[in-house]
This record gives structure tokens, C-alpha cells and sequence, in this order.
């Protein structure tokens, strides 16, 4: 775990302990304070435990200078914008070392910068693979472990949080809404399309994620095995670089369609395209969690008034104010439309039951599950590629030459 990694980790799981302090769960704090202490130390890894350390200073200097950051006693939209930049700014670290380590691999000289094991969370299908693996043949693949466990960590948010991946913690996400904040600069106007069209647009991202899923279902689980053992496998990572790098013309006008497609229209590579997006929404349908309207709160009933405030905040468009529960597979959860209602116990994130999770207590849920489970993986061994770095000199400078 390289040390970009070991100070993100720990910065939000303190964070998550000073929130759940200051949210009145002082026992749950001391108690989670505690555990993932022990739990990093334990670690012997110094890097980790360095950036532990750090981690409790820079929580505290921000507890003194701005309590209202530390204590998370701030606006939902605040609060999840400082959550989505921070997680983008690790993840724009972590790809400058991705490249540095990459470079120095392909010039043949030893790496003095360690490679970033959390990139491999843009290797879905081999994440996928390895589940596949795990489940049906009991193989924990050590080539780019981070894959599986970034995936699973990824389902869990939606199983658990609805789409808050995708709300609070995408780095694509947050570059997609600077695109079309972009345009608006310059084209004020919305050219959204006609309902009968968006329907079936919508339905592009989960072809996408077909596609992808015949891939990983269609592979035969006797040929997984030597599959994982392959130089492509090894690879996998730099093959996913090379793409992007030195794209080809048909990759170069995808990326362009991409880009306009998220000026044009905000969340537009979320609703039309993005597979991920798909799968989140459809684990999403399961989640306990969904935005919860009151009608008994709710100015439309209890006053007979007009408002649809929560409606027009809402990104995906979703019509919050003519529905109780919002089930919809774009809501991503982003708290948006709670913020905007001028009647504080009208909306809430909630489960059927009436159990409400803030702002706050969703940040906490998301940290714990995005940053827990890969510092317990990384203590089980799952977590670092095992691959030698002279194989990987070797195979970056072959890298054309390899195959499926």
C-alpha cells in the first residue's frame, strides 16, 4: 500500500471517527478510534502508521480552525462536494504515481515509487473475474487483488447507501458536473430530450453493462485459472493505461461524445453511459435506504401550496414532489433535493421503518465501507499485486506484443 493510499485511508476513517463523536456517538467513536488504531498499527507497516498519525493532526487542526468541517455541522451539498474533490484529489495522486511507476518501468530502471494498488479499481472486468473465481473455484487471484475488493466495497455502497458512490465519491462524477457548468457559461439553455427519447438513451449504459456481464458469465470457470496466471491478466493495468494514452481514432471520437454528452446535459455520462452507474442502479432497487417524502409535512399537502423546490434540485431530474418513496435507479442519493425542501422534516434518506441517516451518518456509512474493508483486506494479505517487478519491467516493454 503506497503511502498516497495510507493517507487516504486513514484521513477517512478519522474523519469518520471525529463525525461519529460529534454526532453524540462518543462510545461508537472511542470504540471504532480504537479499533482501527489497533488495527493499523498492527499492520507494522510503517507508511501506514505514519500517515495515522498524520491523519489525527490534520483532523485536529481542522477541528480547531474549522469546527464545522470536522464536526460535519455543515449543509448536506457542502459537505458532499468537500467529500467528492478531496476522494478526487487522492485519485488524481494516485494516478501520477500509477504514471511515474509505469515510466520508470518502461525505461528499465527499478521504481523508487511504489505502484498504486487501489488503480486497480478501474479493472472491472477483472474484478469481476476474480469474484467469479472466489465463488465457483475457491481461487483468490494475487495478480490485482485491489480489483475484487474495490468491486465488492463498490456493490456494498449500493446495496447499503442507494447510489452514493456515484454521488459522493465518483471522480467522474464531479469532472462531469465541471463540464456542464462549463457550458452553461456559455449556452444558458437546456436541450433536454422528449421523455419517449430519454427512455430508451437510458437503456445505453445498461447494454453496456450486458456486454460486460457476457464477458465474465461467459467465461468458462475451467479456463479462469490460466486466464489469471496470463501475461494480459499481469498487465491488465498498464493495457487499461495504454488506451487511454495513446488513444486511436475511433477511441479519440468515444471520448469526444463522451465529453458533450456530460456538457450537454448534467449527469449526462451517468444516465446514458456509464455500466457502473447500471449495476449500482440495480443494486440500488434492493438498498433500505431511499429518499422518503412525508405527506404530512410536505407544504403540497399540509398547506396546499405549490412547491416543488426538491424537484428542480435534484440532478437526475426526478420528479421528488409528486412521489412518497423515490425508487428511481438515477437517484444518487446526493441529499440535493433534501437540502433544497423549505421544510426540514418533509424529506429524508430513510428506511421504510423510519430509521434516517444524515448527511453526516451517510458520510460515515460511505467511508467506513470504501476505506475499512481494503485495510482489512490489505492486513488478510488480498490487497498488494504480488506480481515482481521485474516481470512487470519486462512484460511494459513486450506490452504491444501481448494479447488475450
Amino acid at each position: 500500500m503506497s503511502f498516497i493510499e495510507s493517507l487516504t485511508l486513514t484521513l477517512a476513517l478519522t474523519y469518520s471517527v471525529s463525525l461519529l463523536y460529534w454526532s453524540g456517538k462518543k462510545w461508537g467513536a472511542a470504540a471504532s478510534g480504537v479499533l482501527v488504531s489497533t488495527a493499523v498499527i498492527s499492520s507494522l507497516y510503517w507508511p501506514l502508521i505514519a500517515a495515522l498519525a498524520i491523519a489525527v493532526v490534520v483532523i485536529g487542526f481542522v477541528n480547531k480552525f474549522q469546527p464545522q468541517v470536522a464536526q460535519g455541522d455543515m449543509r448536506s451539498n457542502n459537505l458532499r462536494d468537500g467529500v467528492q474533490h478531496l476522494l478526487a484529489l487522492s485519485m488524481l495522486l494516485v494516478g501520477i504515481q500509477f504514471a511515474v511507476n509505469s515510466a520508470l518501468l518502461k525505461a528499465g530502471i527499478t521504481p523508487w515509487l511504489m505502484r498504486p494498488d487501489v488503480g486497480d479499481a478501474f479493472l472491472p472486468i477483472a474484478g469481476g473475474i476474480e469474484l467469479k473465481a472466489i465463488i465457483s473455484l475457491g481461487i483468490w487471484d494475487q495478480t490485482h487483488p485491489a480489483a475484487a475488493v474495490m468491486l465488492t466495497v463498490v456493490l456494498l455502497t449500493g446495496l447499503l447507501c442507494k447510489r452514493a458512490f456515484c454521488g459522493w465519491a465518483c471522480p467522474l462524477g464531479i469532472a462531469g458536473e465541471y463540464l456542464y457548468k462549463l457550458r452553461k457559461r456559455f449556452i444558458k439553455a437546456e436541450y433536454l430530450p422528449p421523455a419517449w427519447l430519454d427512455w430508451p438513451l437510458r437503456m445505453v449504459k445498461y447494454l453496456l453493462l450486458l456486454a460486460l456481464l457476457y464477458i465474465i458469465v461467459g467465461m468458462p470457470a475451467q479456463t479462469i485459472p490460466n486466464y489469471l496466471s496470463g501475461n494480459y491478466h499481469k498487465i491488465a493495468d498498464l493495457k487499461m493505461a495504454l488506451f487511454f494514452i495513446t488513444p486511436g481514432l475511433v477511441t479519440l471520437l468515444c471520448f469526444g461524445f463522451i465529453l458533450s454528452l456530460s456538457a450537454w446535459r448534467r449527469q449526462g455520462f451517468c444516465r446514458y453511459i456509464c455500466p457502473y452507474g447500471a449495476l449500482l442502479g440495480l443494486v440500488s432497487f434492493l438498498s433500505p435506504f431511499k429518499i422518503r417524502r412525508s405527506t404530512q409535512h410536505c407544504l403540497i399537502e399540509s398547506k396546499g401550496m405549490d412547491c416543488d423546490k426538491c424537484s428542480r434540485a435534484c440532478p437526475a431530474n426526478i420528479s421528488v414532489h409528486t412521489q412518497k418513496d423515490i425508487r428511481s435507479d438515477e437517484c444518487q442519493a446526493c441529499m440535493r433535493c433534501v437540502s433544497a425542501c423549505p421544510k426540514k422534516e418533509a424529506l429524508h434518506f430513510s428506511t421504510r421503518n423510519g430509521i434516517k441517516l444524515s448527511a453526516r451518518g451517510l458520510t460515515i456509512g460511505l467511508m467506513v465501507l470504501l476505506f475499512l474493508i481494503p485495510l482489512i483486506a490489505y492486513l488478510s494479505g488480498f490487497w498488494v499485486s504480488q506480481t515482481p517487478t521485474e516481470t512487470r519491467m519486462y512484460l511494459i516493454q513486450h506490452l504491444n506484443s501481448i494479447g488475450h
